[in-house]
This record gives structure tokens, sequence and C-alpha cells, in this order.
């Protein structure tokens, strides 16, 4: 009777222990709802002061008690480096030292003290004097966090959480349950496993964790602005120009491709069919810059067995010839008084005849064709193998001078682009063209255009593909920026990045037109005597 009493008071105690960490863990602590997903993580700012002028933009960080000074060209936001910066601070006038392309060190302990501080800047960069006056605001140092009440709610009965008393209950319910269950251990020894796993608050650690340092990270805010901190800037490469309104050309894209000047180079070609034979040196390699005569390869032309017989046959007539004519000539040189001289010389003449003859049929039997480089050039293609039997009119070298090409482009008009044009390759480079001429036959429902390659040839090669975007049509107005800051939205829509403050960027929808090969024409969504990121957009784009 005793030991049934004892169980049962073990099993109503345990019962009572598990309902009690149930209610427990399931309890929200007042500001919290455990449904929704942790929030982000804000990353702070460290204290900041900027100020901007016509000619220089300065931000001022304050960090462990030093000023670092960050020093742009307000236009283009380039770091200007090697100028002289006087601070006058609360305390008197200091001078910043370089520390970076761009950055100057000072020491402040005046912001030791929390508050606004007023600063004056005097910057001297050559002939160029300017002041810049700004306020940092050093904010106080947080107070330590109080004790956390426990909520009125659940301070009831004496003093007893009403979660206690509901525990209690549940548990006293459970283990009237429990014990007419099998195994009742089994089952009890779960409950409490459950219920003290539920009862870990799941943000205590997230309470109790260290606070991240305060640190400058370019980040987007909710209203979509980015925040890039000078720092940043510096690593991102990010540039800027003020924009301006003015009239322009309007330009029309076309298809082109790379093709070598006619004028420029030239084919080496067999003029017999043969056997390719190197030159003293070998073959040379693609790239190698050749003059104009250059020997390149040789061809020995082929020869029969019919054919070699018939110039054996030949050089023996030959030399049977060349052998009486010469026993002769000596017989005359030896009696020069009994015959003419006309005799003696029609013999030696008839002499020479045949050597000369004889010494072409050596010739042909041994001597190769000798390919030579009609211009001056690069080797551009080469098809050359030693042993190689060529045809008739094989082309075996290519030459090419790489710094006089054109451009083939198709057109609608023979008149587009005789104003200016320019080219735009794949990989965003720029070449200046210059219009030739426009071909009278159509070709697939177009013109051929020819452009001359005027500037900017570093790189090009015949074949190569690019647009070619020619002047044509009436002038709009507009403003024209570099194609680099224009990135494209979420929604297909062309943005640019304005910089509308030292350390903050804007996204600006805008409609453009094409311009030409590097730049392009804001018709709307832009207003002049804005900066607008030429730079490292795309970058800027990506931070989120």
């Amino acid at each position: 009777m005793v030991r049934h009493f004892v169980r049962r008071a073990g099993l109503g105690s345990c019962a009572l222990l598990a309902g009690l960490m149930l209610v427990t863990g399931a309890m929200a602590h007042e500001g919290h709802d455990h449904g929704a997903s942790t929030p982000p993580q804000v990353t702070t700012l460290a204290p900041r002061a900027e100020a901007a002028s016509a000619d220089f933009e300065l931000v001022a960080v304050l960090r462990e008690g030093t000023l670092a000074i960050h020093l742009d060209r307000f236009a283009d936001n380039a770091p200007v480096d090697g100028a002289t910066i006087e601070m006058d601070t609360p305390e008197g006038a200091q001078t910043a030292r370089p520390m970076a392309p761009g950055t100057y060190v000072v020491a402040a302990p005046f912001a030791a003290k929390p508050g606004a501080h007023d600063l004056a800047f005097t910057v001297t960069d050559g002939g160029t004097v300017d002041v810049l006056a700004t306020t940092l605001t050093v904010p106080a140092a947080p107070a330590p966090a109080a004790p956390r009440a426990a909520p009125a709610a659940l301070a009831l009965l004496g003093g007893l959480p009403l979660g206690l008393l509901a525990g209690v209950v549940i548990g006293f319910l459970a283990a009237i349950v429990l014990m007419s269950l099998r195994r009742r251990s089994a089952a009890l020894v779960l409950a409490a496993g459950l219920g003290l796993a539920a009862s870990l608050p799941p943000d205590a650690q997230a309470e109790d964790a260290p606070k991240p340092p305060v640190r400058d990270a370019a980040q987007r805010l909710p209203d979509g602005s980015v925040i890039v901190p000078k720092p940043s800037q510096r690593i991102l490469g990010v540039r800027t120009i003020v924009t301006a309104s003015a009239s322009h050309a309007r330009a029309v894209e076309l298809p082109g491709r790379v093709v070598p000047d006619a004028n420029a180079s030239g084919l080496v070609q067999t003029a017999v069919g043969g056997r390719l034979a190197p030159p003293p040196g070998g073959f040379k390699p693609l790239g190698t810059r050749v003059a104009a005569g250059d020997i390149l390869a040789f061809v020995h032309p082929p020869i029969g067995a019919s054919d070699l017989k018939d110039l054996e046959q030949q050089g023996f007539e030959l030399d049977q010839q060349i052998a009486i004519v010469k026993r002769r000539y000596e017989r005359l040189s030896a009696i020069q008084n009994a015959v003419t001289r006309r005799e003696v010389e029609e013999t030696e003449i008839e002499l020479k005849g045949l050597q000369t003859r004889r010494a072409t049929l050596e010739r042909v039997q041994r001597e190769p064709e000798a390919l030579r480089a009609p211009v001056a050039g690069v080797i551009a293609t080469s098809d050359a193998v030693a042993g190689q039997m060529a045809d008739p009119n094989t082309v075996v070298f290519r030459i090419i001078d790489p710094d006089r090409l054109w451009v083939e482009a198709l057109g609608f008009s023979p008149d587009v682009g005789r104003s200016g044009a320019s080219g735009r390759l794949a990989d965003g480079r720029s070449v200046t063209l210059a219009f030739l001429g426009a071909g009278m036959s159509d070709r697939g429902q177009a013109l051929p255009l020819q452009f001359a390659v005027t500037a900017g040839f570093e790189g090009l090669r015949p074949g190569q593909f690019l647009t070619v975007l020619a002047e044509a049509g009436a002038p709009r107005t507009g403003i024209a920026i570099p194609r680099t800051a224009v990135v494209r939205g979420a929604n297909g829509q062309a943005i640019v990045y304005e910089h509308v403050a030292a350390e903050r960027f804007v996204a600006r929808e805008v409609k453009t037109e094409p311009l030409d090969a590097g730049r392009v024409l804001v018709v709307a969504g832009l207003p002049p005597d804005r900066r607008v990121v030429t730079e490292g957009a795309e970058l800027i784009d990506q931070i989120r």
C-alpha cells in the first residue's frame, strides 16, 4: 500500500514538473513574437561629418579619438592627394597628416566629450584654397540596461505567477491520465524532455550575445538609396561627372565587321604547283612582322620521270654542242691571223649562248620558286607545312598591317556616317571611324558602307564584329553620359545613380538613346547639374 502511494506521488510530481515546463516554455515574454523570424542586423556607422564646395568634398570619420579625413574632387569624386588640410577645433588649429592617397588623419581629443562640435577645414591644393565648415556630432554612451521586471499579468495570488498555477493544474491532470497508461515511466520521461526543450526561450542566447562592433559598411536603405562610405568608394573606384544639357547629332546603329585595308594587306600564293620548303631559319610563326620582299617559303616544282628524261637528254645535247663549239673556238683563236675576226666573235657568242641554256636547264631542275611578302605587315594566316604539295594559286600566307584596318557596315542610306561615326566592340571598347565610301549594289537589302579606323585599333583583328554608330538625322537635345553609367534595374528599366551626398547615392530611372560608341543621350528622367556615377555604377547596384 505504501509502495503504491509512493509510486503515485512520484508520477504526479514528474507530471507537475513537465506541465510547468510546457507552460513556461510556451509563454512569450513582453515585446516578443516567437512566430516571426529574427529581423536582419542593422549596420551602424561611426560618427562622421561631411562638407562640400564647388571644388572639394570632405568626409571626417571619428574612430578611437582620431579623425580620418577623406578628401575628393567634387566634380569627379577622384581622391585629392598631396593637399594640405588645417582643422580649426574648439581646442585650436591642427594640421592633418597624409595616410593614403586622398586620406588624412588628425588627433581629435575634443571628440571624447559627447555633443556637437563645430569644425572648419582649410584645404590647400596647389593654387586652390577652400574653407569647409561642418559639425561633428558625437553621441552619448548608452546607459546600462535595467533588469527586466516580471510582467504584471503573470504575478497573482501572493506573488505566484499565473503560468506556475497553470502548470500545476496541467501537471495534476496529466498525472491522472498517465497513471492509467502502460509504460508510464517512458511517457513521463518523454513529457519531461519535451517540456525542457520547449522551456528554453529561442532568443535567450540572442539577447546575451555581444553587439557587433561599429564598422563602416555599404548598405541599401529602406527608401532605396545606397550608403557607400568613402573607403568603400575608393575600393570600388567610383567616379562621377556633372551633367549638362546640350544638342547632339542623332545616331543610328549599324552591324559592322572589321576587314583589312585593301592597300595594306596581301596574299602569298604559289604560281605553279609544287612541294613547299622552308626558307633559311624555318617558317615564320603567326604574328611575325615582315617587310615587303621577305622570302617566306620555297616551292619545288614536281618533275615526272618522262620530263626528267627529256631534261637529261636536252642536257646531253647541250653538253655535246658546247664541247664542239668550244673546240672550234679554240682552233680559231689559235689561228687568228688566218681567219677573219668575225668568225672568232660569232663562235664565241655561240659558245656563251649554249652555256647559258645549259645553266638555265640546271636551274630549272634544282632552283625552287621563292614566295615573297607583297606588303609590309604581320603574318595573319599561315598554311605552310614542310613537304606539303601546293596546287597553283594556293594561298599560303596572308599579310595584314594591323595599323591600317577598315570597317564594313550595312546601312540603308549612302549618306549615313559621312559627318562622323564610331564603333563599339563587344567588350565595351570604342574605335573612331572615318567614312570612305558606299557601295552601289544591295547586299541583303542594304548598302555596304566602308569606314577607316583612325583611332582605337589596338587589339582589332579582321573578321571581328562590332556595332557602328553613325550620325544621321536632325540633332537632339539631352544629356550625354558614358554608357558605363547606365545599369539595368530588376524591371529592365535603365537606371543611373545620382551622387546626392558625400556617401549617399540615389537611383534614377532614365530614358536613353544611342549617341556614339562610348556615350548615350539621356532624354528624360535626369535634370542637368547633377552628379552621376560613371564608373562603379554596376557595383553600387549590387549593394543590398
